[in-house]
């Protein structure tokens, strides 16, 4: 399994790459390899301010639906283009082509307090 090390992580999978005060978001390696085939993506939240924690959006897998919780407090931008005809980015390429919003940080103290991978390696015990 893949652990960037310059991504931070969150207890329920999702990953944030900051880019000042913007940062794009995705689901880890590990989530994509235990929700299996990824066939839909659903985000209606674009031009939303999303709450810490609160859910942003959904991924539906053969085989469940798993919602998608914000890391951070922060304004959805957009989502990603790409994942409307090509949903299966997210099980090939999670941190790079397979991102799922940019977002704008609305509180930047909140980026504190998400993992770093080796705290989500231990979290998955990886």
């Amino acid at each position: 399994m893949n652990f960037p090390s310059e991504l931070k992580y969150t207890k329920d999978h999702e990953w944030v790459k900051i880019e000042g005060n913007e940062a794009y978001i995705g689901i880890t390696d590990f989530a994509q390899r235990e929700l299996g085939d990824i066939v839909y993506i659903d985000i209606n939240t674009v031009g939303d301010e999303v709450g810490k924690d609160d859910v942003f959006g959904t991924v539906e897998a053969v085989k469940t639906v798993s919602d998608l919780f914000m890391p951070v407090t922060a304004t959805v931008l957009e989502t990603n283009p790409e994942l409307n005809d090509n949903p299966e980015l997210v099980n090939s390429d999670p941190y790079g082509k397979g991102w799922m919003v940019k977002v704008a940080i609305s509180d930047a103290s909140q980026v504190d307090g998400l993992l770093d991978a080796d705290a989500y390696k231990a979290l998955v015990g990886a």
